[in-house]
């Protein structure tokens, strides 16, 4: 176990990275390399150990603000999504939390990706002077990318992409999934499948239900066998909604695809409001 030098009993109350490289006997800019996630492979390990040691038992934090203005950087990431409230955010947080923490970055999260909330949002992070952006739920023309573009703003698409590829985007193969999710039902026996699809401004959206609608002719499946009904948005209440006009105009179906789980939900509600039951009825 690293012994804290005798030093520690006569630090001050509020430590200061000073106080902290004397009580370790080291230099201040070793001191801060050694507590900077970014550069402690810097420093050699022992030396390493020794400092953090010293600064936990002094209770020393970082003043992040205070480096920020010295070096012009806020060592901050910004995520930005149309709401917190669809599980597939929660992984997504979970593995960009984990990456960046140990980059000795920081994630600030944040929700509104429509319409004017939007730009607030993003204009509000920028004027943070975080270092990067990554946006979920893009339109396939997505305004908010002009504002990382124009800012200067390095910029990253989580989850959708934009029709014409401006900046780098990460996401699922949407097309292929979808015609997977069709082509399961079909070989399950079902014959009259509806879509609830999501938002064609969006590209999981659009995708989703080019890839059903593939699907459904290479099944030879009619139009009338395979209806599709848009939701307004990526909500269960949006999926509700959907679902039950799907479901009004077209009673005879036996399976829907839903174009998210929150449509799913949404969908479920549906068919129980009608005293449908899932998977007992469709």
């Amino acid at each position: 176990m690293t012994q804290l030098p005798a030093t520690l009993a006569s630090a001050r109350a509020t430590p200061t990275l000073q106080t902290v490289a004397e009580a370790a006997g080291v230099h201040r800019s070793t001191a801060s390399r050694a507590l900077n996630p970014a550069t402690r492979h810097l420093v050699a390990s022992e030396v390493a150990l020794r400092v953090e040691a010293v600064a936990r038992g002094l209770n020393y934090r970082r003043d992040d603000m205070a480096a920020s203005l010295r070096t012009g950087r806020s060592a901050t990431i910004g995520f930005v999504a149309p709401g917190l409230d669809d599980p597939a955010f929660a992984a997504v947080l979970a593995g960009l939390d984990a990456e960046i923490a140990g980059a000795g970055y920081a994630l600030i999260v944040a929700a509104g990706r429509n319409g004017a909330l939007a730009r607030a949002v993003v204009d509000g992070l920028i004027a943070r002077r975080v270092e990067a952006l990554i946006l979920a739920g893009a339109r396939r023309l997505d305004p908010s990318v002009d504002l990382c573009l124009a800012a200067g703003m390095p910029v990253i698409l989580v989850g959708q992409c934009e029709a014409e590829a401006r900046v780098p985007s990460v996401a699922p193969d949407d097309r292929r999934g979808m015609r997977l999710a069709l082509a399961h039902l079909v070989l399950l026996g079902h014959r009259r499948i509806g879509h609830v699809a999501g938002p064609q401004a969006v590209s999981t959206g659009a995708l989703r239900r080019a890839g059903f609608e593939e699907a459904a002719l290479l099944s030879g499946l009619s139009a009338q066998d395979a209806p599709v009904v848009e939701a307004t948005a990526f909500t269960r209440e949006a999926g509700a909604a959907a679902a039950g006009d799907l479901i009004d105009r077209h009673p005879g179906l036996t399976a829907i695809a839903a174009a998210s789980d929150l449509l799913a939900l949404g969908a479920y509600e549906a068919l129980a409001a009608r005293g449908l039951r899932c998977p007992g009825d469709v």
